[in-house]
């Protein structure tokens, strides 16, 4: 009967309930922390995911041989996602002159306004893929040391108690040490996944960010080849 009392009165419920104020606040921040890095992480992998099969679509479209100014038709004039982002920035600039002669210089500001358009469509599609990865890493990083201010607030608690009541018995104290390291448990139980998801999600974004610097690359090639051929033309 006592031991099933004991059991009972160690339930994570009820080591919340008698916990400090200020214990319960920390294990309050904590799993508000907790549950929005939670939030991020199942949003950010469903957008991940969803970037990288309409990666995959596009590139089967590359490969299949057909002209840019068709896939770039097929998109649209204001594509969402980045890869035809990227190549319809370049063949709306090239479009302008189109059927025209160029000049070496109007030639040197085509490809310099390309590569500047190019460089921040990159630039503004990583920052919408980074978003939010800056919260998991601040819960990855301050939410132990969060959970330890809590255990050291309840373990001083403790003692206080433990001087107050002259009873060192293991009984006694127990519960009081439990709530304490009850919050060092929630910090660590929001800090792992937001560390190993903020490091596994900024490597995915890295290596998309990869992809579309190499497709950028491919397209300035593009456009430096098509350039080369009109100002030999003329």
């Amino acid at each position: 009967m006592e031991a099933a009392h004991a059991a009972e009165s160690l339930s994570f419920i009820d080591l919340f309930l008698r916990a400090d104020w200020v214990v319960k606040g920390v294990m309050l921040l904590l799993a508000l922390g907790s549950l929005w890095s939670w939030a991020i992480i199942i949003e950010k992998g469903f957008k991940l995911a969803k970037l990288n099969k309409e990666a995959a679509g596009f590139e089967a479209e590359l490969a299949a041989g057909r002209a840019l100014e068709d896939i770039a038709a097929k998109h649209g004039t204001q594509p969402t996602a980045p890869f035809p982002k990227l190549l319809v920035t370049v063949t709306s600039a090239w479009g302008e002159y189109k059927g025209k002669s160029i000049s070496a210089p109007e030639g040197e500001l085509l490809l310099s306004r390309v590569d500047r358009e190019l460089n921040h469509v990159i630039s503004t599609e990583a920052d919408v893929m980074e978003d939010g990865l800056s919260l998991l890493a601040v819960v990855a990083t301050a939410a132990p040391f969060i959970g330890l201010f809590g255990t050291v607030w309840g373990i001083m608690n403790a003692f206080s108690a433990i001087a107050s009541q002259g009873d060192t018995n293991l009984a006694t104290v127990a519960p009081a040490i439990s709530e304490a390291l009850f919050a060092t448990a929630i910090g660590l139980g929001a800090a792992i996944p937001a560390y190993i998801f903020f490091n596994l999600y900024n490597a995915k974004v890295a290596r998309f960010v990869g992809r579309l610097e190499g497709f950028a690359d491919e397209l300035m090639v593009s456009v430096t080849g098509r350039l080369g051929g009109k100002l030999a033309g003329r």
